[in-house]
């Protein structure tokens, strides 16, 4: 699907230069002089490689066009994530290193989206919020206040984030999947 550069923004997938990039970062600039243009960071999907590209405003790309299936976790191995399609229970496996830091939060018939762009999956979507157990964590120092510190936390599946200071071992919290911080105690 052509979209204008205008249109471009943060997590899109765009087909270009024969490859698959996912939008990292744009600005869209208006010069004094001359046309406006959107300045985009983009990676490639399939390469690890970085681009810095700049579109004119009037110029079209293409939107990859991404298929969206539901999928339930099932295991994991040394290399890979297990998948099973609740429907036909189809299963699929996934390589960890697509998943990155997120498959610590996976845990079993954990309903996820996996995108499959030309039936190869590109990637997988948690649910934003997941409830996680603090395994350790420091002790409150007195005197600090609530809205400034954090201090660190292990949580019970080897996740290290950052929490407020009421917060002690053995509590129940959730987890934003999206940028793996804080979000309440449960």
């Amino acid at each position: 699907m052509k979209i204008n550069a205008g249109e471009i923004r943060v997590g899109m997938l765009l087909e270009y230069k024969d490859d698959l990039w996912e939008v990292l970062k744009t600005q869209h600039v208006k010069p004094g002089k001359g046309g406006a243009f959107a300045q985009v960071e983009m990676k490639s999907v399939n390469k690890s490689t970085k681009l810095n590209e700049r579109f004119r405003s009037n110029e079209t790309v293409e939107k990859a066009s991404l298929e969206e299936v539901k999928y339930n976790f099932l295991y994991e191995d040394d290399d890979n994530y297990f998948f099973m399609e609740p429907k036909s229970f189809e299963q699929l496996s996934i390589n960890r290193n697509k998943i990155g830091e997120k498959g610590k939060l996976l845990t079993e018939n954990l309903e996820v989206t996996i995108y499959f762009y030309n039936e190869t999956p590109i990637s997988v979507d948690l649910p934003n919020q997941i409830v996680c157990k603090i395994e350790l964590t420091d002790a409150a120092l007195k005197g600090q206040t609530v809205s400034s510190s954090y201090k660190p936390a292990k949580l019970n599946n080897g996740l290290s984030i950052q929490v407020p200071p009421f917060i002690e071992a053995g509590d129940d919290i959730i987890v934003d999947t999206r940028n793996l911080e804080y979000v309440k105690k449960v």
